[in-house]
């Protein structure tokens, strides 16, 4: 199994909808929970002041 890293800033808090002009951000793969996690990590470090900024793990089959 696979991992990926998904997000972005999206236009509110609510998390639907991308913020205007912003497209999805996807990561990876990554063979391993823990090397997305790190990549994780790092991306929502780089924006930790961004309450709409928001990233998850998705695995992949």
């Amino acid at each position: 199994m696979s991992y990926w890293v998904v997000g972005g800033t999206y236009k509110d808090t609510n998390f639907q909808e991308l913020e205007k002009g912003s497209e999805l951000e996807r990561h990876g793969p990554y063979n391993s929970y823990n090397e997305a996690k790190k990549e994780w990590d790092r991306l929502s470090w780089l924006n930790v002041d961004s309450c709409n900024t928001r990233y998850i793990i998705l695995p992949h089959k």
